[in-house]
């Protein structure tokens, strides 16, 4: 016989009572704590309640709650359903003056009774729990995901009851068990079994019938004691009696102190669990996080600055990446992402490991500065799609640094994609690749929000490293670790590690701690401001060395920076960068367009000491010699002024590969593209230029490429999302306007004009504007409208509406019609009209 459908049915009932009766209020909270009860919106109270029943809404809401509420609601489910509420304060606490086992950490009591009213309330309000705090009783789906099992303990270890293991033992082994058990036999197997359970629970009988068992025997009980409940025993379902039991683990089967739950497997009753536990339900009992303690103590000034200065670099390390690969786009693998060689390539240029540089990318593209251009057009030499700046990326390079950092700390605080992952194998055993399509993780901007914010609980200099901030996020979210990866350690750990090692390199902390101006970013406020005055104050002079050298003592102004890099080769970086002048960055100036005199003016304009003769030198030496050869299209052709120098090319055996041949005194062709042509002169050391077929000097400018307007990607959503007020208020409304109307004999009527949903003669009209005007209007007034509608079928009907969002070309309203809340297309809106309050 059974009763859980009727049963259910009745708990069902009764939680629906108790939202009926709940004000707008709590409805409303629970609500935004579980908006996935919004999709769509219930018509009433009775479609809420099934949808609270689900167990997969249920498992999202259990995900999201702290370490001692979920521990609340799993010795809830370890005890019968409706149990008095000093029946679980003593699972929780462990019973008074009952020794508690000697595995178990100690608990304060009176810690324990503090935070259990708290903790019953988080679930009230989450609809997992209904009823007095006196005999609450956990939502069927709650019950059901919570309660121990023998495959499924669960956080407290635990195993089914002695009932739930019995099922399906026929009569007579059940009647064993009670002789063995040194119990009178009874009637049938349903008062045998709880004749079973009244000994098991029963603190002296069951301690009592225990010291008669075998040391050995104790001993597995002990193994088995806090989990997991079950062993692996040959022949585990064989009748042993007391008299035919020999060894330990016969000596238990016969008593029932040992349960078989398969073939080879045994498990340990709960209730013999509880009691040699001591009464508790968990081996460790957090009734509050744990403290969050500083490993070091810095001074914030000296944080400040540290943190400042690598906002700075961050900054200028985007734009060093984004104006290389404007000039060098890299092509976008077929899979999507980033190719190995391009990542190394990369990091070779930014002088930094694979592993930095796919952040920086990462950062570059979540901020939507960086996006593929997808053209499959011939560019740079590559065909397919490549990866470019966005426009959006001049539009960055125009603001302040301040406001720059804020651009790629907010979209990296946002962004679900995981650099740290670059690299790692894929479900393939492929490793993933840097911008590739498998790296969004919805838990990361909640780890990254939960690390900085227990860093910011801290005084402000206080250092704390993974090892204590994990601790305090498993408390807070014990059910939100993500997957396990091959060491061991839950995705969550990973992305701890990974988020405090980004946020040192994008200057959201300095020296460990966190700086100024994250606190600001972390409080919702503009941190623009805060790090402004922090920054290094950007240069506009270089020091000139004899030894053809450009020393910037510190940051550039970013004109001058990008004018340098045109004409000198980087040597170094650091505090001060380093800047080369070689005969090839001076040529590749004047490929730019530059004329010798442009660039004396330049260096002159920029350098604090007077230009080095050297490098006058080197500058007229190379203009000098730039474009006296000129080379076009025939495959290729060289053309010179001067006959002796066009011989001496002929001669020379570095231009066989060219094939040369000589078509008039001051004209020799080539069977190679110009390209290769001006390649092989400027390794044979000569300074050729390019000329069009009009025979124009071609300047050679490196244009950086740009994709299309792009927008950044959008972060993975981690569930729906959180419903603002208005809807919230909306959808009440909706809810208990629908179940009036399924409670109640009849439905309320509005005041208003009657519908004719046959006859648009009567409907209100407006124009376009008008009515999108009015409804807007009504949105900010909370006011009721009349509209008319036509629906998809071409009816026509009158509607009162209460309207609380117009966007998208539809307005949002709770219908007094249909007693909901519905979407209408504006643009099947005949017109709108006020109505008459009287």
């Amino acid at each position: 016989m059974t009763t859980e459908p009727n049963g259910a049915s009745s708990r069902a009932r009764t939680l629906a009572d108790e939202l009926r009766a709940s004000s707008d209020q709590a409805l409303a909270t629970l609500l935004r704590l579980r908006p996935d009860l919004l999709n769509p919106v219930p018509t009433d109270i009775t479609q809420l309640t099934a949808r609270l029943s689900s167990r997969a809404s249920a498992l999202r809401a259990l995900e999201r709650l702290d370490r001692f509420t979920l521990q609340t609601a799993e010795a809830l489910a370890a005890l019968p359903d409706g149990s008095a509420g000093t029946a679980l304060r003593d699972l929780l606490a462990g019973p008074a003056r009952v020794k508690a086992h000697p595995g178990a950490e100690p608990v304060e009591r009176a810690a324990v009774i503090a935070a259990l009213p708290r903790a019953l309330a988080a679930l009230r309000e989450r609809a997992l729990l209904w009823g007095p705090d006196s005999a609450p009783h956990l939502v069927i789906a709650v019950r059901e995901a919570l309660a121990p099992s023998a495959t499924a303990p669960g956080g407290t270890g635990l195993g089914p009851t002695l009932a739930e293991a019995t099922l399906g033992m026929s009569p007579a082994r059940i009647q064993q068990l009670l002789t063995g058990a040194g119990l009178p036999g009874t009637p049938d197997p349903v008062t045998a079994v709880a004749a079973l359970t009244a000994l098991l629970a029963d603190r002296k009988r069951c301690a009592a019938l225990l010291a008669e068992a075998p040391e050995a025997a104790l001993g597995v009980l002990d193994r088995l004691v806090w989990g997991p409940p079950t062993g692996t025993v040959p022949d585990a379902a064989r009748p042993v009696t007391a008299e035919q039991a020999r060894g330990p683990l016969e000596w238990l089967l016969a008593r029932g102190l040992l349960l078989p739950s398969g073939p080879g497997s045994v498990v340990l009753p709960r209730e013999l669990a509880l009691h040699l536990r001591g009464g508790r339900s968990h081996r460790i009992v957090e009734p509050a996080p744990p403290a969050l303690a500083p490993g070091l103590e810095r001074d914030p000034q000296a944080v400040d600055n540290a943190a400042a200065g690598q906002a700075y670099t961050a900054v200028r390390t985007i734009e060093e990446l984004l104006d290389l690969w404007g000039l060098q786009p890299p092509a976008t693998l077929r899979a999507g992402g980033l190719g190995v060689r391009d990542l190394k390539r990369t990091a070779l240029a930014l002088e930094t490991d694979e592993a930095q540089a796919a952040f920086w990318l990462e950062l570059a593209y979540g901020a939507g500065l960086l996006a593929p251009d997808g053209e499959s057009g011939e560019l740079a030499g590559r065909t397919g799609e490549v990866w470019a700046p966005t426009p959006a990326y001049d539009l960055w390079l125009q603001q302040p640094v301040a406001e720059r950092w804020t651009v790629l700390a907010r979209g990296w605080l946002a962004a679900t994609r995981v650099a740290g992952l670059v690299g790692s194998p894929d479900g393939k055993g492929k490793p993933r690749a840097a911008l590739g399509p498998e790296l969004d993780r919805v838990l990361a901007p909640g780890t990254r929000r939960a690390v900085l914010s227990l860093l910011a609980t801290l005084p402000p200099g206080a250092v704390a490293g993974a090892d204590a901030l994990l601790p305090v996020q498993r408390w807070y979210r014990p059910l939100r670790g993500g997957a396990t990866g091959p060491d061991g350690r839950d995705l969550r750990d990973q992305l701890t590690g990974w988020s405090l090692a980004e946020t040192e390199l994008l200057g959201i902390t300095g020296r460990g701690a966190l700086g100024s101006a994250a606190r600001a970013l972390l409080a919702g406020q503009d941190p623009a401001p805060v790090l402004a005055p922090l920054l290094p104050q950007p240069l506009d002079h270089v020091i000139l060395q004899p030894d053809l050298t450009a020393i910037a003592p510190g940051p550039l102004l970013t004109p001058l920076a990008q004018a340098l890099a045109l004409c000198a080769e980087i040597e170094s970086k650091g505090g001060a960068t380093v800047y080369r002048f070689t005969p090839e960055s001076v040529r590749r100036a004047l490929d730019a367009g530059r004329t010798a005199a442009d660039l004396h003016s330049f260096l002159e304009q920029h350098s604090r000491t007077a230009v080095p003769q050297p490098l006058s030198y080197l500058i007229d030496d190379v203009a000098r010699r730039h474009g006296v050869l000129r080379v076009g299209a025939a495959s290729a052709y060289l053309r010179c002024d001067d006959p002796a120098l066009l011989a001496e090319v002929l001669a020379d055996r570095r231009a066989l590969e060219l094939r040369l041949r000589l078509l008039a005194p001051t004209v020799l062709a080539a069977q190679a593209g110009p390209e290769t042509v001006l390649g092989v002169l400027r390794a044979m050391g000569y300074a050729p230029a390019a000329e069009s077929a009009e025979g124009d000097l071609v300047i050679t400018r490196p244009d950086s490429h740009r994709t299309p307007p792009r927008t950044a990607p959008a972060p993975v959503a981690d569930g729906p999302a959180t419903p603002d007020d208005v809807l919230l208020g909306a959808a009440v409304k909706a809810i208990r306007a629908g179940d009036r109307a399924a409670t109640a004999n009849r439905r309320e009527t509005v005041a208003g004009p009657a519908a004719t949903p046959a006859d648009t003669r009567h409907l209100p009209r407006t124009a376009a504007a008008d009515t999108l005007a009015a409804l807007q209007t009504a949105v900010l007034l909370g006011e009721r409208m009349w509209i008319g509608y036509i629906n998809a079928e071409g009816l026509a009907s009158q509607r009162v509406i209460d309207p609380v969002k117009v966007e998208g070309g539809y307005v949002t309203a709770f219908d007094h019609h249909a007693e909901k809340l519905n979407t209408f297309a504006l643009h099947r809106i005949t017109g709108v009209a006020e109505l008459d309050e009287d």
